[in-house]
C-alpha cells in the first residue's frame, strides 16, 4: 500500500512537471518570435523534438501488436498526423505573435472541451459534462478575448482556430496510435511537421545564422523540453497515473502559461480576463472529469 501511494505521488509530480514544461513553452514560443519567423521557429523546434524521440523510438518493438487488417503503415500515419499538427502549430505560432503567452495557453487548452464535441462527427458518444464544460469555456473565452465593443484580436482568433485543429489532432492520434507504434508515430509526425514548417519558412521568411543563434534558448526549450521531454514524460507517466489526477494536472498547463507570461514577460491579465480564464479552466476540468464524478455519485447512492 505504501509503495502504491509513493508510485502515485511520483506519477502526479511528474505530470505536474509536464504541465509546467508545456505551460512555460508558450513563453518560449513568444520570445522566439523576437528573432525568427513563426514557420522557421516551428520547423527547427519540431525537428529537434523528433530527434529527441529517436533513441526511444528505435528501442521500441518493430512490429505493432495489431491485426494486419487494422495496421496502418507508419509513413502514411505520420503524414496524416504531422499534416494536422503542422496546421495546428502554425495557427498557434502565428497567432501568438499578436497575443500574450497566457491568453494563448488558455485558448489552446480549449481543445480539451472540443475533442468530445468533434467526436460527435464520427459518432462517438459524449456526456452532459461536455456541454456544461463547453458553456463555461465559451463564456470564459468571451470574457478573456472579446472586448466590450465585441471585437476579438486577430491573434486570439488564430489560436482559437488552432485549438480546433489541436482537437482534431487528438482524435487522429486516438485512431492511429493503436494501429501503429505510438512513439514512432510521434517521432514521424514531428519530423513531418518540422519539415513542412521549415520548408515554408525558407520560402516566406528571412533566415540568418545569427537569428538562429540568438533564438537558441527558446528553440532549445521549445524543441527539447516541450516536444521531446514533455511528450516522453507524458507517455511514460500516464501508464501509471490515475486518470482523474492526469486530467487535472495536465489542465494546469494553461495557468502555468499565464504564470510564465507574468513572471518572465511582464504580462498582466485584467480582472475580466482572470474570471474568463477561471471559467475556461473549470470547463476543461468538468469536460474531463464528469464521467468519474457521476460514477462516484452513483456508487454513493
Amino acid at each position: 500500500m505504501q509503495g502504491e501511494k509513493h508510485s502515485t505521488l511520483q506519477a502526479d509530480l511528474l505530470l505536474l512537471l509536464v504541465a509546467l514544461i508545456w505551460g512555460f513553452g508558450f513563453v518560449a514560443q513568444r520570445v522566439g518570435m523576437d528573432h525568427l519567423g513563426p514557420y522557421t521557429f516551428n520547423g527547427i523546434r519540431f525537428l529537434l523534438g523528433g530527434l529527441c524521440l529517436l533513441p526511444l523510438a528505435l528501442g521500441r518493438a518493430t512490429t505493432p501488436m495489431v491485426p494486419k487488417d487494422r495496421h496502418i503503415p507508419l509513413p502514411w500515419a505520420g503524414l496524416l498526423a504531422g499534416g494536422i499538427l503542422f496546421i495546428a502549430a502554425t495557427l498557434q505560432q502565428v497567432g501568438i505573435t499578436s497575443t500574450t503567452a497566457g491568453k494563448a495557453g488558455f485558448i489552446t487548452g480549449l481543445y480539451v472541451v472540443l475533442v468530445p464535441m468533434l467526436g460527435l462527427l464520427v459518432r462517438e458518444r459524449t456526456h452532459g459534462g461536455t456541454w456544461l464544460g463547453a458553456v463555461a469555456a465559451a463564456i470564459g473565452l468571451y470574457l478573456l478575448s472579446v472586448s466590450e465593443d465585441f471585437r476579438i484580436e486577430a491573434g486570439d482568433l488564430l489560436v482559437l482556430i488552432g485549438a480546433v485543429f489541436w482537437a482534431g489532432h487528438v482524435l487522429a492520434l486516438s485512431y492511429l496510435s493503436p494501429r501503429t507504434v505510438p512513439v514512432r508515430l510521434a517521432m514521424v509526425q514531428f519530423f513531418v511537421c518540422g519539415g513542412l514548417s521549415l520548408l515554408t519558412g525558407v520560402c516566406l521568411e528571412p533566415i540568418t545564422l545569427q537569428a538562429i543563434i540568438e533564438a537558441t534558448v527558446p528553440i532549445f526549450y521549445g524543441g527539447v523540453c516541450s516536444v521531446g521531454a514533455g511528450y516522453t514524460l507524458q507517455v511514460v507517466v500516464q501508464r501509471k497515473a490515475h486518470p482523474s489526477h492526469a486530467a487535472i494536472l495536465l489542465s494546469l498547463e494553461s495557468p502555468f502559461a499565464a504564470l510564465g507570461g507574468w513572471l518572465l514577460l511582464g504580462e498582466v491579465l485584467s480582472g475580466r480576463a482572470v474570471v474568463g480564464c477561471a471559467l475556461m479552466l473549470a470547463g476543461m476540468l468538468v469536460s474531463q472529469l464528469w464521467p468519474m464524478m457521476v460514477g462516484r455519485g452513483k456508487k454513493a447512492c
